[in-house]
């Protein structure tokens, strides 16, 4: 079974109060797992705390430039205690002593500590470090159970419906155990920088996050997906803040390639109990994340119940969107007549809201609206012909 966070802060507390200082554990990204709080005179003391230190605690991660600074002391390399000097230039405020947290040789985390004087004797120091190989064993054991979540997970999202979604389904249900039957959601973050998994925060520092995978979106790029544990079907705070995160980290590796912009946007499905329609949620959320990516102002993270009218779009075939009737509105040359006809239609064909949406007089607006008709064929007069306008302009976002 996975380990628990209980696990993880059991042990940072034995190695605050074996150094007699408050240590905090993170993961190889950097992200905080555990903060032991040791109960010494002026070790709590806030002024006692750096930016650096102030800012892994409140945010559960440091930044880009204070990782490379840390790795640069060779700490990825380490298989002992490494004392790092105070550097107030790099928001350094006191030396650290970084317990390098490995596993058959491989480096999973680090264990931090405030340097103090005198500071740990060898022999405290040593007991810490046995302490930080049971951690290594957890953090693999995680990673390795993690990994087999990972592919189930992509098997479920990439299976054919009927007995080949079923039989993945089934496979994940055995793996999760008695917690496949709690209500859960999954998240859609497209597109995600890489097909690597690893490249993504790790599942125990997203809130409720029970398996993460990355999944094709469109020809070229790809999705990262997460099924995320909810406390209840009647709030998905915990989806939307491992999406939050995620987005994040996505946006600090910078653009997949040929992603026009470079953005990226998360989708999350309606919250259901159990995983008998994960492949409808993976739907949800992916059509979620389609529709943030083409309307700003649903995101950066849109709620598949929140997206109106793209519940529908999204699910047409990607001809729906080269309806002949915009072939010639779409062109260049007449974008700003598409974007008229468009608010027009969001206002409900009121002239006195688009005008003043728009910032145009009236006058303009209805010499606009009789251009658009000419290329579209279209009379805007009609319910149907209105219909068929505002369906195929919002489609030709997706």
């Amino acid at each position: 079974m996975t380990p628990d966070k209980g696990d993880y802060q059991e042990l940072v507390d034995e190695i605050s109060e074996l150094l007699g200082a408050p240590a905090t554990l993170e993961n190889r990204n950097f992200e905080l797992i555990a903060f032991g709080a040791y109960d010494s005179e002026g070790d709590l003391d806030p002024s006692a705390l750096d930016p650096v230190r102030t800012r892994s605690i409140l945010t559960r991660r440091s930044t880009a430039a204070v990782r490379r600074w840390f790795e640069g002391f060779g700490i990825t390399r380490a298989t002992g205690p490494v004392r790092i000097p105070r550097t107030v230039e790099a928001g350094v405020y006191r030396g650290r002593i970084c317990l390098p947290v490995r596993h058959r040789g491989v480096v999973l985390g680090y264990v931090w500590l405030l340097d103090y004087d005198p500071g740990p004797t060898e022999q405290q120091l040593a007991a810490a470090m046995r302490v930080t190989g049971r951690i290594g064993a957890l953090l693999a054991d995680e990673a390795q159970h993690g990994a087999d979540l990972t592919r189930e997970l992509r098997a479920v999202l990439t299976a054919e419906r009927g007995w080949p979604r079923d039989m993945a389904v089934a496979e994940l249900r055995t793996a999760l155990g008695v917690r496949a039957d709690g209500p859960h959601t999954v998240v859609c973050v497209a597109p995600w920088p890489s097909a690597d998994p690893d490249d993504a925060p790790s599942v125990r520092t997203l809130p409720g996050a029970r398996a993460l995978c990355t999944v094709p979106w469109g020809t070229t790029d790809q999705s990262l997906a997460l099924l995320v544990r909810l406390h209840s079907t009647d709030t998905l705070t915990p989806a939307v803040s491992a999406a939050t995160r995620l987005l994040e980290r996505a946006d600090a590796a910078g653009p997949a390639d040929g992603v026009a912009g470079g953005g990226a946007a998360a989708g999350i499905a309606a919250a259901r109990v159990g995983l008998a329609e994960l492949g409808t949620a993976w739907a949800e959320a992916s059509a979620a994340a389609r529709a943030a990516l083409a309307e700003p102002r649903l995101g950066p993270v849109a709620q598949w119940a929140a997206i109106g009218p793209y519940r529908l779009l999204t699910g047409l075939p990607p001809e729906a969107a080269h309806d002949p009737v915009l072939h010639d509105l779409l062109s260049p040359a007449h974008r700003e007549l598409a974007r008229t006809a468009e608010v027009y239609l969001d206002c409900a064909g009121q002239a006195g809201r688009t005008a003043a949406e728009l910032g145009i007089h009236r006058q303009t607006l209805y010499y606009r609206l009789s251009r658009v008709e000419q290329l579209t064929g279209l009379d805007l007069d009609d319910g149907e012909d209105r219909l068929l306008l505002h369906m195929a302009l919002k489609a030709a976002r997706l």
